[in-house]
């Protein structure tokens, strides 16, 4: 039975802490600012109508309360967090501690390579396990949605297949082995799926101006950003060129999609059951709604997401105009 660090208490954190919890086969607490609010029983709905209910060990704000005795730390964290957060459990980890992130394109390698030991084992994981939502915050979540399989990078690790094997059953989902962290750091995910539907919606938004209503983020996609999506996609393909990754380890969003343009992509971004009822990231004021860039939608994927492909690009010299647009009109607003 292996003792696991769960650190973050956001959507995910909750899904993956208890969906590993109910497994009953490993010892799993939890790393949070806010242990007080939570319980040790984290019910988890799941898509079939079941409901899970998992067991932490423990409920820790103290980094070395929480990971001083852990054989896996799991980072469930939003890219902005990933670097405090190393820190702050850097003095207390076991030398042979693997630590890990349930996605990767947001820095965690680059971050925990530069911050941690040089033998310190790591992991990361190319997109997120599940599909989450926080119901009652520490009390219960919704696994809206599982992935058929998983890629991960594994670094420094002595023995890599009996780690993949032992996430793969904490996970419950098959886990295929990468041979380069650059293949789950650059993700063709979030990072350019997000940004190239805030800018088709909002790239013509100033000061003053509102809209009536708050569209849905995916249900609503057009193929404008589809289009958008593909654009930067071919960018990022052409840079995974010039990169040590095996070729199509990073699936275009066409071939994952099962999409053959623009057209057929915006139809099934529409369809996925797992995105509907997502809203647009938006407030409201006086008049109306206006885009919300205080969203993880704008202060995570653009400066710890499509910030990483924007700079490797720049590096290797390979044009990227699409994501330059994209990219520069984004941290505007960011960065107010």
């Amino acid at each position: 039975m292996a003792k696991i660090c769960i650190c973050g208490g956001g959507n995910l954190g909750h899904v993956v802490a208890g969906f590993v919890a109910a497994q009953g086969k490993h010892e799993v607490c939890l790393l949070t600012r806010h242990p007080e609010r939570w319980s040790q029983e984290l019910a988890i709905e799941t898509p079939t109508g079941t409901t899970l209910t998992g067991h932490l060990s423990g409920l820790y704000s103290d980094a070395q309360e929480a990971v001083g005795d852990a054989d896996i730390v799991l980072l469930c964290l939003p890219g902005y967090a990933i670097r405090e957060t190393l820190q702050q459990i850097k003095p207390h980890l076991k030398a042979d501690a693997v630590v890990g992130s349930v996605v990767s394109s947001t820095g965690f390698f680059f971050e925990a390579m530069e911050l941690l030991s040089t033998s310190q084992p790591l992991f990361g994981f190319q997109r997120v396990p599940f599909i989450s939502r926080i119901v009652e915050y520490g009390h219960r979540a919704r696994l809206m949605g599982y992935k058929e399989s998983l890629h991960l990078a594994i670094e420094r690790a002595q023995h890599p297949e009996q780690l993949r094997n032992t996430l793969a059953d904490m996970l419950q989902t098959p886990i295929h082995l990468l041979g380069s962290y650059y293949e789950v750091s650059l993700s063709n995910s979030n990072p350019l799926l997000h940004p190239s539907r805030l800018y088709s919606l909002w790239k013509d938004w100033h000061e003053g101006m509102t809209y009536d209503r708050i569209p849905l983020f995916y249900e609503e996609w057009t193929e404008e950003a589809a289009r958008l999506y593909i654009e930067m996609d071919n960018e990022l393909q052409a840079l995974l060129e010039q990169l040590p990754v095996c070729k199509g380890s990073i699936a275009t969003v066409l071939d994952y999609y099962e999409s053959c343009d623009a057209a057929s992509l915006a139809r099934k971004l529409r369809s996925i059951e797992a995105f509907k009822g997502i809203l647009a990231p938006m407030k409201e004021m006086v008049g109306g709604y206006v885009p919300d860039f205080q969203s993880r939608y704008f202060t995570e994927d653009f400066p710890y997401g499509l910030a990483i492909v924007h700079r490797l690009t720049h590096e290797k010299g390979i044009p990227s105009p699409t994501i330059d647009r994209i990219y520069e009109w984004g941290m505007k607003w960011v960065k107010g």
